[in-house]
């Protein structure tokens, strides 16, 4: 339980670094007493302003786990003269809270961005409506890059609802560390991936606020030992939110897909996708209707459109992006799924609807990215 909670405070950033706690090696002791835990870290060049955000993020961490009262955070510091200890720490500081302003606003784009060590190509994959099935799109692309050769890796950016776990089989995992306290991510099927999913119970309910997200994506990007990479496929939660912004401002992101199911309410929000990414100049490589149609097992042939026929295609032509194909729907699909065994990872699907689908969409991208990397490569000769 102490390591669980170390490793879930580790997470929280450090408003003065933009480092994680973890990183930084500051947390210094972790107490559980039955429902009570105390918690002890190093503060030093922490501002009393910066030390109240820390500390908002840990009550708001354990808030499921213990009574706020239960909560006990202690620090230690060398030179700062305003440290203090436990619940009257707050009253203490209470004074010297600045007033509350809101800054508005996406940043200036390409600020402070940096590449994570050793991947090419970072690639994210995004829907602003839930339930269109984008994680289940990430990990089958991602199987099919690795069929081709490639070294694949996925991170699962959807902090309140994981699925990962679940569809690489790999629901009790927990991942550890190396001798330079960097994440060893969990391989599966021939990925890398890393997930908030293994770092919870699946039943644990998750109350965080964005600072707080944040940090865990900040973690995951770059205290992740990743190795070498020739795709990192970043599956991100539905919407246009705080991991999204945070993505986007943190590392270099090569190219974006946004998956849609064909029905006009799913299409509408994808738009919304489609100018977050614009607005923070991240190329769009384009669109893949999931769920286009359903296939009997009984008749590959046949094509039943539960959803409506078409829809995104049409979205496609009216948002000037490429229409990069069709996924289908298939018992064997969902059922792989349930199961944590990748529908692209079977050999005896080869050749069927589906298997076709994501064939086709590895290669558009593929195609898209390697011609990205090709012109960014000779615009740096040229001075373009």
């Amino acid at each position: 339980m102490n390591d669980e909670i170390m490793n879930l405070i580790g997470t929280i950033a450090n408003p003065a670094t933009k480092k994680t706690l973890g990183v930084e090696n500051r947390i210094k002791e972790v107490l559980v007493n039955d429902e009570k835990v105390t918690i002890k870290y190093d503060r030093e060049g922490i501002s009393p302003t910066e030390k109240r955000v820390i500390e908002d993020s840990i009550y708001g961490l354990l808030k499921s786990k213990f009574e706020e009262d239960n909560i006990t955070i202690m620090t230690v510091s060398k030179d700062s003269k305003d440290v203090f200890t436990g619940a009257s720490e707050k009253k203490q500081e209470q004074p010297q809270q600045p007033k509350a302003s809101i800054q508005a606003g996406h940043g200036p784009a390409g600020a402070n961005k940096k590449r994570i060590p050793n991947v090419k190509k970072i690639l994210a994959v995004s829907s602003c409506k839930g339930g269109v099935g984008k994680s289940t799109v990430s990990v089958n692309l991602a199987i099919t890059l690795k069929n081709m050769g490639m070294k694949v890796g996925i991170l699962d950016a959807d902090i309140y609802g994981p699925s990962m776990p679940l569809l690489l089989g790999q629901r009790n995992a927990k991942p550890a560390a190396n001798d330079n306290k960097k994440i060893l991510p969990i391989e599966a099927h021939g990925l890398k991936f890393i997930s908030f999913g293994l770092f919870i119970q699946e039943d644990d309910a998750v109350i965080w606020r964005g600072p707080m997200l944040g940090g865990v994506l900040n973690q995951f990007l770059f205290d992740v030992e990743w190795g070498e990479l020739d795709y990192l496929i970043v599956d991100l939660p539905p919407g246009t939110g705080d991991m999204q912004l945070s993505m986007v401002q943190a590392t270099e992101v090569d190219a974006a897909i946004v998956v849609s199911t064909p029905q006009q309410v799913a299409i509408l929000d994808s738009k919304k996708g489609m100018k977050m990414f614009e607005k923070t100049n991240v190329p769009i490589i384009g669109m893949i209707e999931n769920m286009s149609y359903f296939v009997p097992d009984d008749n590959l042939e046949k094509k039943y459109y539960i959803f409506g026929n078409g829809g995104v295609k049409k979205a496609c032509a009216e948002l000037d992006t490429q229409f990069l194909g069709e996924i289908p729907m298939e018992i064997s699909l969902r059922e792989s799924s349930d199961n944590g065994i990748p529908y692209m990872s079977l050999k005896e699907y080869e050749g069927r609807p589906v298997w076709k689908s994501y064939m086709n969409l590895a290669k558009h991208i593929e195609e898209a990215m390697s011609e990205k990397t090709k012109k960014g490569f000779f615009s740096k000769i040229l001075g373009k």
